[in-house]
Protein backbone atom coordinates (compact mmCIF):
# COMPACT_ATOMS: atom_id res chain seq x y z
CA UNK A 1 0.00 0.00 0.00
CA UNK A 2 3.06 1.83 0.84
CA UNK A 3 4.53 1.85 -2.86
CA UNK A 4 1.06 2.27 -4.36
CA UNK A 5 0.35 5.78 -2.70
CA UNK A 6 4.07 6.59 -3.45
CA UNK A 7 3.22 5.84 -7.34
CA UNK A 8 -0.01 7.56 -7.26
CA UNK A 9 1.65 10.77 -5.95
CA UNK A 10 4.73 10.30 -8.53
CA UNK A 11 1.97 10.00 -11.33
CA UNK A 12 0.03 13.14 -10.03
CA UNK A 13 2.79 15.42 -9.80
CA UNK A 14 3.71 14.64 -13.05
CA UNK A 15 0.61 16.87 -13.95
CA UNK A 16 2.15 19.96 -13.08
CA UNK A 17 5.43 18.63 -14.51
CA UNK A 18 4.44 18.12 -17.98
CA UNK A 19 2.51 21.90 -17.67
CA UNK A 20 6.24 23.23 -16.71
CA UNK A 21 7.52 21.33 -19.74
CA UNK A 22 4.72 22.48 -22.17
CA UNK A 23 5.43 26.12 -20.75
CA UNK A 24 9.37 25.68 -21.65
CA UNK A 25 8.33 24.40 -25.27
CA UNK A 26 6.33 27.17 -26.25
CA UNK A 27 8.79 29.12 -25.34
CA UNK A 28 11.47 27.12 -27.28
CA UNK A 29 8.67 28.02 -30.59
CA UNK A 30 8.64 31.47 -30.03
CA UNK A 31 11.91 32.47 -28.59
CA UNK A 32 13.34 31.99 -32.23
CA UNK A 33 11.06 35.39 -33.01
CA UNK A 34 12.48 38.38 -31.64
CA UNK A 35 9.77 40.91 -29.49
CA UNK A 36 9.31 42.92 -32.49
CA UNK A 37 8.61 40.40 -34.76
CA UNK A 38 5.59 38.45 -32.56
CA UNK A 39 4.24 42.06 -31.90
CA UNK A 40 4.65 42.79 -36.03
CA UNK A 41 2.60 39.22 -36.74
CA UNK A 42 0.09 40.41 -34.50
CA UNK A 43 -0.52 43.80 -35.33
CA UNK A 44 -0.40 43.16 -38.99
CA UNK A 45 -3.39 41.54 -38.47
CA UNK A 46 -6.97 43.81 -38.47
CA UNK A 47 -8.23 43.83 -34.74
CA UNK A 48 -11.19 42.38 -36.42
CA UNK A 49 -9.82 38.91 -37.60
CA UNK A 50 -7.99 38.93 -34.42
CA UNK A 51 -11.02 39.10 -32.76
CA UNK A 52 -12.29 36.47 -34.74
CA UNK A 53 -9.48 33.98 -34.53
CA UNK A 54 -10.04 34.53 -30.50
CA UNK A 55 -13.51 33.87 -30.34
CA UNK A 56 -12.62 30.36 -32.57
CA UNK A 57 -9.66 29.55 -30.09
CA UNK A 58 -12.47 29.95 -27.21
CA UNK A 59 -14.96 27.64 -28.81
CA UNK A 60 -12.28 25.16 -29.66
CA UNK A 61 -11.45 24.79 -26.35
CA UNK A 62 -14.84 24.48 -25.17
CA UNK A 63 -15.11 21.49 -27.69
CA UNK A 64 -11.76 19.87 -26.75
CA UNK A 65 -12.88 19.85 -22.64
CA UNK A 66 -16.22 18.25 -24.44
CA UNK A 67 -13.69 15.09 -25.00
CA UNK A 68 -13.63 14.69 -21.49
CA UNK A 69 -17.29 14.94 -21.16
CA UNK A 70 -17.78 12.34 -23.71
CA UNK A 71 -15.31 10.03 -21.86
CA UNK A 72 -17.15 9.99 -18.95
CA UNK A 73 -20.14 9.43 -20.08
CA UNK A 74 -18.00 6.16 -21.72
CA UNK A 75 -17.10 5.13 -18.22
CA UNK A 76 -20.62 5.50 -16.76
CA UNK A 77 -19.21 8.43 -14.34
CA UNK A 78 -20.89 11.80 -13.51
CA UNK A 79 -19.16 14.83 -12.08
CA UNK A 80 -19.46 18.52 -11.54
CA UNK A 81 -19.54 20.38 -14.77
CA UNK A 82 -16.74 23.09 -13.48
CA UNK A 83 -14.59 19.80 -12.96
CA UNK A 84 -14.64 18.29 -16.77
CA UNK A 85 -14.32 21.48 -18.24
CA UNK A 86 -11.68 22.00 -16.00
CA UNK A 87 -9.60 19.09 -16.69
CA UNK A 88 -10.18 19.21 -20.00
CA UNK A 89 -9.01 22.94 -20.48
CA UNK A 90 -6.42 22.78 -18.18
CA UNK A 91 -4.96 18.76 -19.80
CA UNK A 92 -5.31 19.81 -23.14
CA UNK A 93 -3.47 23.36 -23.22
CA UNK A 94 -1.04 21.33 -21.58
CA UNK A 95 -1.01 18.63 -24.10
CA UNK A 96 -1.18 21.05 -27.13
CA UNK A 97 2.14 22.34 -26.10
CA UNK A 98 3.91 19.35 -24.85
CA UNK A 99 3.28 17.21 -27.20
CA UNK A 100 3.01 13.11 -26.49
CA UNK A 101 -0.96 14.07 -25.26
CA UNK A 102 -1.35 10.53 -23.93
CA UNK A 103 1.20 10.40 -21.62
CA UNK A 104 1.18 14.65 -21.18
CA UNK A 105 -2.37 15.14 -20.77
CA UNK A 106 -3.09 11.83 -18.88
CA UNK A 107 -0.81 12.75 -16.29
CA UNK A 108 -2.76 16.28 -15.99
CA UNK A 109 -6.38 13.73 -15.59
CA UNK A 110 -4.60 11.35 -13.26
CA UNK A 111 -3.51 14.51 -10.77
CA UNK A 112 -7.70 16.17 -10.77
CA UNK A 113 -10.11 12.75 -11.41
CA UNK A 114 -7.96 10.64 -9.36
CA UNK A 115 -8.83 13.42 -6.70
CA UNK A 116 -12.92 13.06 -7.30
CA UNK A 117 -13.17 8.90 -6.86
CA UNK A 118 -12.23 8.05 -10.78
CA UNK A 119 -9.90 5.01 -10.72
CA UNK A 120 -6.70 5.08 -12.10
CA UNK A 121 -8.45 2.05 -14.45
CA UNK A 122 -10.96 4.37 -15.80
CA UNK A 123 -8.92 7.55 -16.14
CA UNK A 124 -7.19 5.24 -19.07
CA UNK A 125 -10.35 4.33 -20.16
CA UNK A 126 -10.83 8.27 -20.55
CA UNK A 127 -7.43 9.14 -22.47
CA UNK A 128 -7.89 6.30 -24.83
CA UNK A 129 -11.79 7.35 -25.32
CA UNK A 130 -10.27 10.50 -26.05
CA UNK A 131 -7.54 9.77 -28.70
CA UNK A 132 -10.15 7.88 -30.66
CA UNK A 133 -12.50 10.83 -30.06
CA UNK A 134 -9.55 13.21 -32.31
CA UNK A 135 -9.00 9.72 -34.58
CA UNK A 136 -12.50 9.26 -35.56
CA UNK A 137 -12.74 12.77 -36.12
CA UNK A 138 -9.95 13.01 -38.65
CA UNK A 139 -11.10 10.35 -40.60
CA UNK A 140 -14.20 12.21 -41.04
CA UNK A 141 -12.81 15.22 -42.03
CA UNK A 142 -10.23 14.07 -44.08
CA UNK A 143 -13.21 12.12 -46.21
CA UNK A 144 -15.15 15.21 -46.35
CA UNK A 145 -11.84 17.72 -47.10
CA UNK A 146 -11.03 14.79 -50.13
CA UNK A 147 -14.63 15.61 -51.41
CA UNK A 148 -14.54 19.25 -51.30
CA UNK A 149 -10.55 20.50 -51.66
CA UNK A 150 -10.24 21.24 -55.51
CA UNK A 151 -7.56 18.76 -57.57
CA UNK A 152 -4.94 21.36 -57.24
CA UNK A 153 -5.03 21.88 -54.00
CA UNK A 154 -2.25 18.95 -53.03
CA UNK A 155 0.01 19.90 -55.97
CA UNK A 156 -0.24 18.73 -59.50
CA UNK A 157 2.21 15.65 -59.20
CA UNK A 158 0.71 12.24 -59.78
CA UNK A 159 2.42 11.15 -56.21
CA UNK A 160 0.86 13.53 -54.11
CA UNK A 161 -3.13 12.71 -55.67
CA UNK A 162 -2.00 9.01 -55.05
CA UNK A 163 -1.12 9.72 -51.44
CA UNK A 164 -4.20 11.95 -50.73
CA UNK A 165 -5.93 9.17 -52.34
CA UNK A 166 -4.90 6.18 -50.42
CA UNK A 167 -5.12 8.74 -47.40
CA UNK A 168 -9.10 9.01 -48.05
CA UNK A 169 -9.20 5.65 -48.67
CA UNK A 170 -7.55 4.73 -44.94
CA UNK A 171 -9.57 7.08 -43.51
CA UNK A 172 -12.93 5.65 -45.19
CA UNK A 173 -12.28 2.06 -44.08
CA UNK A 174 -11.16 3.14 -40.56
CA UNK A 175 -14.44 5.06 -40.37
CA UNK A 176 -16.86 2.02 -41.12
CA UNK A 177 -14.84 -0.36 -39.05
CA UNK A 178 -15.54 2.14 -35.83
CA UNK A 179 -18.75 3.12 -36.86
CA UNK A 180 -19.49 -0.68 -37.48
CA UNK A 181 -18.19 -1.92 -34.17
CA UNK A 182 -20.12 0.45 -32.43
CA UNK A 183 -23.03 -1.24 -33.95
CA UNK A 184 -22.43 -4.96 -34.12
CA UNK A 185 -19.12 -5.72 -31.82
CA UNK A 186 -20.05 -6.16 -28.13
CA UNK A 187 -17.14 -8.36 -26.90
CA UNK A 188 -14.84 -6.57 -24.31
CA UNK A 189 -11.02 -5.96 -24.86
CA UNK A 190 -8.81 -6.29 -22.13
CA UNK A 191 -5.63 -4.86 -22.59
CA UNK A 192 -3.46 -5.36 -19.57
CA UNK A 193 -6.09 -5.98 -17.17
CA UNK A 194 -8.15 -2.77 -18.34
CA UNK A 195 -11.79 -3.54 -20.10
CA UNK A 196 -12.70 -1.41 -22.98
CA UNK A 197 -15.92 -1.98 -24.77
CA UNK A 198 -16.92 -0.17 -27.95
CA UNK A 199 -19.08 3.13 -27.04
CA UNK A 200 -22.52 2.81 -28.51
CA UNK A 201 -23.28 4.20 -31.94
CA UNK A 202 -24.86 7.53 -30.32
CA UNK A 203 -21.46 8.07 -28.88
CA UNK A 204 -19.60 7.30 -31.58
CA UNK A 205 -21.42 10.09 -33.67
CA UNK A 206 -21.10 12.55 -30.53
CA UNK A 207 -17.15 11.56 -30.98
CA UNK A 208 -17.24 12.90 -34.72
CA UNK A 209 -19.20 16.10 -34.11
CA UNK A 210 -17.28 17.08 -31.57
CA UNK A 211 -13.71 16.15 -32.58
CA UNK A 212 -14.92 17.96 -35.84
CA UNK A 213 -16.02 20.85 -34.32
CA UNK A 214 -12.65 20.95 -32.35
CA UNK A 215 -10.51 20.15 -35.46
CA UNK A 216 -12.38 23.09 -37.23
CA UNK A 217 -12.22 25.76 -34.95
CA UNK A 218 -8.23 25.30 -34.59
CA UNK A 219 -8.49 25.96 -38.58
CA UNK A 220 -10.64 29.31 -38.15
CA UNK A 221 -7.99 30.62 -35.98
CA UNK A 222 -5.08 30.26 -38.47
CA UNK A 223 -7.63 31.07 -41.23
CA UNK A 224 -8.80 34.18 -39.56
CA UNK A 225 -5.37 35.64 -39.40
CA UNK A 226 -3.92 34.07 -42.81
CA UNK A 227 -6.98 35.52 -45.49
CA UNK A 228 -5.91 39.08 -44.34
CA UNK A 229 -2.77 38.54 -46.86
CA UNK A 230 -3.65 35.29 -48.62
CA UNK A 231 -6.41 34.80 -51.02
CA UNK A 232 -7.41 31.02 -50.67
CA UNK A 233 -10.94 29.67 -50.51
CA UNK A 234 -12.00 27.97 -47.28
CA UNK A 235 -12.19 24.64 -48.45
CA UNK A 236 -8.65 24.53 -49.82
CA UNK A 237 -7.33 25.74 -46.89
CA UNK A 238 -9.32 23.50 -44.83
CA UNK A 239 -7.60 20.27 -46.77
CA UNK A 240 -3.88 22.14 -46.22
CA UNK A 241 -5.16 22.34 -42.37
CA UNK A 242 -6.00 19.24 -41.73
CA UNK A 243 -3.49 16.95 -43.39
CA UNK A 244 -0.58 19.38 -41.55
CA UNK A 245 -2.59 19.48 -38.21
CA UNK A 246 -2.78 15.81 -38.14
CA UNK A 247 1.30 14.84 -39.24
CA UNK A 248 1.76 17.35 -36.54
CA UNK A 249 0.22 15.88 -34.05
CA UNK A 250 0.92 12.27 -35.19
CA UNK A 251 4.69 13.42 -35.26
CA UNK A 252 4.41 13.45 -31.54
CA UNK A 253 7.27 17.04 -31.88
CA UNK A 254 5.26 19.28 -29.36
CA UNK A 255 2.78 21.71 -30.76
CA UNK A 256 3.81 20.39 -33.92
CA UNK A 257 6.36 22.61 -34.39
CA UNK A 258 7.88 22.69 -37.43
CA UNK A 259 6.38 19.92 -38.98
CA UNK A 260 3.21 22.08 -39.12
CA UNK A 261 4.48 24.52 -40.61
CA UNK A 262 6.53 22.52 -42.72
CA UNK A 263 4.03 20.35 -44.17
CA UNK A 264 1.27 23.75 -44.42
CA UNK A 265 3.62 26.01 -46.38
CA UNK A 266 4.62 22.85 -48.93
CA UNK A 267 0.63 22.26 -49.66
CA UNK A 268 -0.82 25.54 -49.33
CA UNK A 269 -1.25 25.96 -53.47
CA UNK A 270 0.52 28.86 -55.38
CA UNK A 271 1.97 31.33 -52.54
CA UNK A 272 5.52 31.96 -52.50
CA UNK A 273 5.78 34.62 -49.74
CA UNK A 274 6.72 32.92 -46.44
CA UNK A 275 7.29 35.52 -44.50
CA UNK A 276 3.47 36.65 -44.91
CA UNK A 277 2.44 32.84 -44.47
CA UNK A 278 4.75 32.56 -41.34
CA UNK A 279 4.20 35.63 -39.89
CA UNK A 280 0.42 34.33 -39.48
CA UNK A 281 1.12 31.00 -38.45
CA UNK A 282 3.52 32.96 -35.65
CA UNK A 283 0.18 34.98 -34.86
CA UNK A 284 -1.92 31.54 -34.63
CA UNK A 285 0.46 29.61 -32.32
CA UNK A 286 0.03 32.93 -29.89
CA UNK A 287 -3.78 32.93 -30.33
CA UNK A 288 -4.54 29.09 -30.40
CA UNK A 289 -1.24 27.79 -27.89
CA UNK A 290 0.43 30.30 -25.40
CA UNK A 291 -2.76 32.28 -24.76
CA UNK A 292 -4.57 29.24 -23.44
CA UNK A 293 -1.47 28.00 -21.81
CA UNK A 294 -1.04 31.23 -20.03
CA UNK A 295 -4.67 31.63 -19.12
CA UNK A 296 -4.84 27.47 -18.03
CA UNK A 297 -1.78 28.02 -15.40
CA UNK A 298 -3.37 31.08 -13.94
CA UNK A 299 -6.19 28.64 -13.42
CA UNK A 300 -4.43 25.94 -12.32
CA UNK A 301 -2.56 28.19 -9.69
CA UNK A 302 -5.63 29.21 -8.22
CA UNK A 303 -7.45 26.14 -7.90
CA UNK A 304 -4.84 24.46 -6.40
CA UNK A 305 -4.04 27.83 -3.55
CA UNK A 306 -7.71 27.70 -3.34
CA UNK A 307 -7.98 23.97 -2.35
CA UNK A 308 -5.09 23.93 0.04
CA UNK A 309 -6.56 27.16 2.07
CA UNK A 310 -9.58 25.13 2.03
CA UNK A 311 -7.67 22.05 3.45
CA UNK A 312 -5.60 23.65 5.74
CA UNK A 313 -8.90 25.63 7.21
CA UNK A 314 -10.88 21.78 7.69
CA UNK A 315 -7.62 20.53 9.38
CA UNK A 316 -7.38 23.01 11.62
CA UNK A 317 -11.62 22.73 12.59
Amino acid sequence: MRASDILNKIISWLGLFFFVIAAYMIYRQLSKYSFDELKDALLSIPLHNLLMALVASFIGYIALSTYDFLALKYIHAKIATWKWILTGFIGFSVSNNAGHAIVSGGAVRYRFYSRWGISPGDIVKMVTFSGFTYLVACFFLIIVGYILTPDHAFGGNDSTKMSTFVTMVLSVIGLFIYLWGSLYYKKDLVIKGVDFQMPRFSLALQQIFIGSLDILMASLVLYFVLICFVDIDFFTFMGAFIIAQVLGVYSQVPGGLGVFELVFSNILPGHDNQAILFGALIAYRIIYYLLPLMLSGLVLVLYEFLRNKKNDFLTSI
